[in-house]
């Protein structure tokens, strides 16, 4: 048995070997992050026609599909086309063969494949199957055009019936929307009271929360691409309309530029790889756009360039959209979207989340499999340089602050690594460090998705969610940005919200309006108990436990003031 072992191992060691070293996604805690298209694993997708590959039953299609939708979709693409994961195509999968599948499957690799089988996650019988499955041509989704997306349209309340003043006493500017991701909800969490002042049903796994520029609206898009437009004016704030905009999906924004205040929404889709620019305010579709193109470096066609993250300039009327599987960022003018003008800007392939700078000019985005960061010049519509970082990158938005010695600096935490990388912003002042790194400072470990800090403070929050050894998730580090040299101070988040059932792990620090309070999500499995802790930022001391039981697994928080202004 020991032989077998031996061989499946080393069959899972030569198949990891054949990857290109673009393909390969990160070691460590980094390859789990990406979440699958598991909201596709229920879509109506026909098995494709008979093929010199393993014969599979309906059943067994139906079975084969859910668990790649689930579990791999994330990484290697819906069409398999990889991206943090590497291509999984029929050229590759049957040239290699059954045993070689079933040995990478069951055993992982060095670079960062999950070991599915020996973790348990997956049956010996269900390696079989998906190692079959993979010899097989993936099956697509359907498209999802203009007639699809009007039939899933709602406006539940028209603007003529909505308030036509603020109705009710919420402090708007420190109210929090939290994502109660397996809940399909979100709560509206006052920032002064610490109480749940409403929940809401969304799509599954909301994504990001983002506000109109009047203060007003609140757009949410959960996983499965379903947008909920709620007014935070009414007596009691409520969704207004509704649409789905794709079968997956994790963005959304609004227009900011003076004159467009409120004019327009836009969301990007995973499937199908689009954009659709709605109405601001009631969410009716205006024009939606293919992303489908020509990679940036090798100028490439890819059938599933996937919509990562969009955010609005505060310089021009445009949206900047990243588009991840091409390394293309998109600059859309919707001045005039009858006529649409959009600048390709050629960055860098594998494109994720991002921020702004300190001054909102230089928008500075995670190409995460090529562990770099993009630096876009909003203001002048070009790429300023590609900054080399550690492995994975991960900012979310990013986090500014000002260095002793280099003066304001972005940082980024990383996955595949324990460091967060510091890259000058001052072209002006610090001209030999602008769009450099730095210099790095050294966390817990890999794993990290968000950190944060706040013009008023002088700590810098760094979370690792993913990192596998649970004192570490269960836990925060805080650097002093004023001392450097000076070791982070872990705080114990998980012991401090008195939970002790289940597998909580620690994630996204997000500032109140004032600055001088960290709420942090305590995320546990969604039949366990779940939290918010809440830390004074000046003393690095708790300060309250939100724990209720309508907390279904938090997870992003968005204080509305912060989100706004992007002020992170």
């Amino acid at each position: 048995m020991k032989g077998v072992v031996v061989i499946m191992a080393a069959l899972a060691a030569a198949w990891a070997g054949t990857a290109r070293a673009e393909d390969k996604p990160a070691h460590g805690a980094g390859a789990q992050y990406e979440t699958s298209g598991d909201v596709l694993k229920g879509a109506n997708m026909q098995q494709p026609g008979k093929e010199p590959a393993p014969v599979l039953s309906v059943a067994e299609f139906d079975k084969a599909k859910q668990i790649y939708f689930e579990r791999c979709a994330g990484c290697h693409g819906v069409l398999r086309k990889g991206a943090t994961g590497k291509p999984l195509t029929t050229d590759i999968t049957r040239e290699r063969g059954f045993d070689a599948l079933k040995a990478f499957i069951t055993y992982g690799s060095a670079a960062g494949m999950p070991n599915w089988g020996t973790s348990g996650q997956l049956s010996e019988a269900e390696v079989d199957l998906m190692a079959k499955y993979l010899m097989n041509e993936p099956p697509q989704p359907p498209e999802f055009g203009m007639d699809q997306m009007m039939a899933t349209w709602k406006v539940l309340i028209p603007e003529d019936k909505r308030p036509k003043k603020k109705m009710n006493k919420l402090v708007l500017d420190n109210l929090f929307s939290v994502t109660l991701r397996d809940a399909g909800e979100i709560a509206l969490i006052d920032g002064d009271s610490k109480e749940i002042v409403s929940i809401i049903k969304t799509g599954y796994a909301v994504h990001i929360s983002r506000i109109s520029a009047s203060g007003r609206y609140l757009y949410v898009i959960g996983r499965d691409a379903k947008i909920n437009l709620i007014d935070l004016w009414m007596e009691k704030p409520e969704t207004v309309a509704e649409i789905k905009v794709g079968m997956e999906a994790r963005s959304v924004e609004t227009s900011k530029f003076k004159g467009f205040e409120d004019k327009y929404a836009i969301a990007g889709a995973y499937w199908p790889p689009q954009y659709t620019i709605m109405d601001g305010n009631t969410l009716e579709p205006k024009k939606i756009v293919s992303t489908r193109g020509m990679t940036s470096d090798k100028q490439e066609y890819h059938p599933e360039p996937r919509v990562a993250s969009i955010v609005a300039s505060h310089f021009k009327p445009e949206f900047l959209v990243n588009v991840k599987e091409t390394g293309q960022i998109l600059l859309v003018d919707y001045s005039d979207i009858k006529n649409l003008k959009v600048t390709t800007i050629e960055a860098e392939r594998f494109l994720h989340d991002g921020g702004f700078d300190s001054t909102k000019r230089y928008f500075l985005v995670a190409a995460n499999a090529r562990n770099k960061i993009a630096v876009v010049d909003t203001k002048d519509d070009k790429l300023v340089k590609l900054v080399d970082v550690g492995a994975t990158p991960h900012p979310g938005r990013g986090t500014n602050f000002v260095h002793p010695k280099f003066g304001p600096v972005w940082a980024t935490g990383h996955l595949g690594d324990e460091t967060i990388a510091m890259i000058g912003t001052d072209p002006k002042n610090h001209p030999k460090e602008a769009w450099t790194k730095v210099g790095s400072l050294t966390g817990q470990g890999g794993g990290s998705l968000f950190l944060k800090t706040h013009p008023k403070s002088k700590n810098l929050w760094v979370d690792t969610p993913l990192n596998p050894d649970a004192d570490v998730a269960g836990s925060i580090a805080v650097f002093d940005t004023t001392n450097l040299d000076k070791p982070a101070e872990v705080l114990p988040i998980v012991k401090w919200a008195g939970i002790t059932d289940g597998a909580p792990r620690v994630v996204q620090p997000e500032y109140n309006k004032a600055g001088d309070e960290v709420w942090i999500s305590v995320w546990n499995a969604k039949d366990k108990v779940s939290a918010i802790v809440v830390i004074d930022d000046k003393t690095r001391k708790l300060k309250s436990v939100i724990r209720d039981p309508r907390l279904i697994t938090p997870t992003g928080k968005f204080n509305i003031t912060n989100t706004l202004h992007d002020v992170y």
